[in-house]
C-alpha cells in the first residue's frame, strides 16, 4: 500500500506536534516550515481548522486519504458516537495494536512487522496491517528467532511506554489479549475528533 515517505519533521512542524515522534530537528524549530514560518501569524477559517485536525490524525496513523475516509464512513454507519468509534477503528488496527503493545517503535515500524509476517492472531498469520482486532483476540509474535529478536529489542527500548488498559500483555510469552475496546482517554490525545466529524459532514 502507498504511504507517506516525505520529510516527517516538516509535517510535525506544520501541526506543531511530534506526529512521527520527537526529534531534535522538531525541538529546535517548533514553528511552521517555510521562509516565513517563524513570523507566520495566520487566522485559520473553520474549514482550515477541521482540515488540519483531519490531516493531523491521518498522518499519525499513516493512512492515505481514501483509506482514512473509508474508515470514517464505516464508523458513521455504526452505533455510538461517530468520532469516538472512528478513533476505536484506528486504534484497533493490527499495526496500531502492535505499536501500543511496545513490539514496535513507531506505527510505521509496526506496519512493517505485520506486513513481513511476524504476527499471528488467534493462531493464524495475519500480514494485513489494516486488520481490525476484536475483543477476545489473542495477538502473538511468531515463534521464530528473527521475529522474537525484533520483539525483544523493541520491548526493551519501549519499557517506559505504558501498555493501555484495554490490552493485556504477556511480554515473556510475546502474547497479548484484547480485553475490551479502548475508552476515549486511552486513545490518541491532542485530537479533537468532533472537528473531523464536522469537516466530513460538509461533503
Amino acid at each position: 500500500m502507498a504511504r507517506y515517505i516525505g520529510p516527517t519533521t516538516r509535517i510535525s512542524r506544520r501541526f506543531n506536534q511530534p506526529i512521527f515522534g520527537a526529534t531534535k530537528a522538531f525541538e529546535k524549530r517548533q514553528y511552521p516550515p517555510g521562509q516565513h514560518g517563524p513570523k507566520l501569524r495566520r487566522k485559520l477559517s473553520e474549514y482550515a481548522v477541521g482540515l488540519n485536525e483531519k490531516q493531523k490524525l491521518r498522518y499519525t496513523f499513516g493512512l492515505l486519504e481514501r483509506q482514512f475516509r473509508r474508515m470514517f464512513e464505516s464508523a458513521k454507519r455504526e452505533r455510538g458516537v461517530t468520532g469516538e468509534r472512528f478513533l476505536q477503528l484506528l486504534e484497533t488496527r493490527l499495526d496500531s495494536v502492535i505499536y501500543s503493545l511496545g513490539f514496535a517503535k513507531s506505527r510505521a515500524a509496526a506496519r512493517q512487522i505485520v506486513n513481513h509476517g511476524h504476527v499471528r492472531v488467534n493462531g493464524h498469520k495475519v500480514d494485513i496491517a489494516s486488520y481490525n482486532v476484536q475483543v477476545g483476540d489473542e495477538i502473538e509474535i511468531r515463534n521464530s528467532p528473527t521475529s522474537r529478536q525484533i520483539a525483544t529489542r523493541n520491548l526493551e527500548e519501549n519499557r517506559a511506554r505504558n501498555v493501555p488498559g484495554w490490552l493485556a500483555l504477556n511480554a515473556e510469552q510475546f502474547k497479548a489479549v484484547v480485553n475490551r475496546l479502548p475508552n476515549r482517554d486511552e486513545m490518541e490525545q491532542g485530537i479533537n475528533e468532533q472537528l473531523i466529524v464536522e469537516f466530513y459532514s460538509r461533503f
